[in-house]
């Protein structure tokens, strides 16, 4: 049986599979959802932004053809490698650990977009990951986080599914272990059984204030939606903060 090794995202994103299971992500409501946070904060153009956990890089060039200087940066070799042939003069793309200050009082924005936060093992972690930005970040430069509405996704949790794509029925398996989600992820592919799991961190609106907080930072505005809807702790599904470094 193939499993993953180490942290569950070094592998995981790197697969072929991952890309299958997710190739039905609607891009579009993506694009809708960055052209509501640029019209929201109302950049210069040519301001220089960081995409932080860019995955294959789409978000990043999106971001670019808006006029915005940009730095794609992944944990996932592969991700970046497929991402590089997009690059031009104002968009590049890096490997990088997001726990770690990748360019010193450097960046106007920092994007952390589409709940690539919370992966770690270690609470402790997310910290550091707000650390880094901060210190990446220019004078009272902005940090975007996106991420999952924790109260929302607990409450309409599909413990079990089965998606058929590609000739390949990924059997997802879903529990809650109080700390982290879990998504359970098993098919088989040219003989072989194969098993990933992902873990990511329920972290609700009152936890990530206080990690702010902690990392040096005031929340300027909390949304619920890719609309910018105001945050509802039970109706919302996006748990959307911008943020300012002091």
């Amino acid at each position: 049986m193939n499993e993953q090794k180490g942290e569950w995202f070094e592998t995981w994103f790197d697969t072929s599979y991952y890309h299958i299971l997710y190739q039905n992500r609607d891009f579009s409501e993506a694009e809708r959802f960055i052209n509501n946070l640029l019209n929201y904060l109302n950049l210069p153009t040519e301001v220089s932004c960081l995409d932080l956990a860019c995955g294959k890089g789409r978000h990043s060039v999106f971001l670019n053809k808006k006029g915005l200087k940009v730095t794609g940066v992944d944990l996932s070799e592969n991700s970046i490698q497929e991402a590089k042939p997009f690059e031009n003069d104002t968009l590049s793309f890096d490997t990088h650990d997001m726990r770690k200050v990748y360019q010193k009082d450097t960046f106007d924005v920092v994007f952390n977009l589409f709940t690539s936060f919370g992966y770690f093992d270690n609470y402790d972690d997310n910290l550091k990951v707000l650390l880094s930005i901060h210190e990446m970040l220019v004078e009272e430069g902005i940090v975007v986080i996106d991420f999952m509405n924790a109260d929302f996704v607990l409450d309409h949790l599909v413990e079990k599914e089965v998606k058929s794509l590609d000739g390949i029925d990924f059997r997802i398996t879903r529990s809650y272990d109080g700390n982290h989600i879990f998504k359970s992820i098993d098919f088989s592919d040219n003989g072989k059984d194969c098993h990933f799991q992902e873990r990511v961190q329920a972290i609700k609106k009152e936890e990530f204030e206080d990690l702010l907080k902690k990392a040096g930072f005031d929340i300027i505005d909390v949304f619920g939606d890719f609309s910018l809807s105001p945050f509802n702790r039970s109706e919302s599904d996006r748990l959307i903060i911008i943020a300012k470094k002091k």
